[in-house]
């Protein structure tokens, strides 16, 4: 069992072995950043479930990602730039009661089971998906690249951008394996290229 200070912000999710850019400004994550420097370096990220809150306390998902803070540039005022390396998802099992201006829980970490390749089939159809769904989205990919990559590191790195909402990012980190994972990402893009579609036609209409 491991006792992390948590930053839930809406829609920042990290995956093990990737890395997310975070500027923090508010006081009490300030606060935590500067905690978690004098320690051992590590952050949980989580999503609360509720995007729009007025509540310092939202509920919040039972998943998230523990991060080990990498670059970081110390800016005026008590700001941060931090860069945070995914370590390992995390399972909450409760929220400690705390003097800290940030919040804590007891979680479990999760142990990764070792991923599976993708078939071929599959990484066919996720590659022809995500260039139909890049293509109607605006989005310039260099895919001769993206073919160059594991199916671990396309399959997370897409999953930890994709445009999506909270809780379809949210169901991504919480997927079994990368096979799970990119099938759901299959859907979700063909999904949002259907709505997009539909809504499209009812404007020509």
């Amino acid at each position: 069992m491991a006792r992390i200070s948590i930053f839930p912000l809406s829609g920042a999710i990290l995956y093990p072995g990737l890395s997310l850019p975070l500027h923090i400004f508010e006081p009490r994550y300030c606060a935590m950043v500067s905690d978690s420097l004098a320690r051992d370096r590590r952050i949980g990220m989580i999503q609360p479930r509720e995007e729009e809150s007025s509540s310092s306390h939202p509920p919040l998902f039972d998943v998230g990602c523990l991060g080990r803070i990498g670059d970081v540039e110390a800016l005026e005022g008590g700001r941060f730039n931090i860069v945070l390396e995914g370590i390992a998802r995390f399972r909450v099992e409760r929220e400690l009661t705390v003097t800290t201006p940030f919040r804590q829980v007891e979680a479990q970490l999760i142990e990764e089971v070792e991923a599976r390749p993708l078939a071929p089939v599959e990484r066919a159809l996720f590659e022809r998906e995500a260039q139909v769904f890049a293509l109607a989205h605006g989005y310039r990919v260099d895919w001769e690249q993206v073919s160059r990559l594991d199916d671990v590191s396309l399959i997370n790195g897409v999953a930890q951008i994709a445009p999506f909402d909270a809780a379809s990012r949210q169901a991504l980190l919480e997927a079994a394996d990368v096979p799970e994972r990119c099938a759901l990402l299959v859907q979700l893009m063909q999904f949002h290229i259907r709505r997009d579609g539909d809504e499209g036609a009812a404007t020509l209409q």
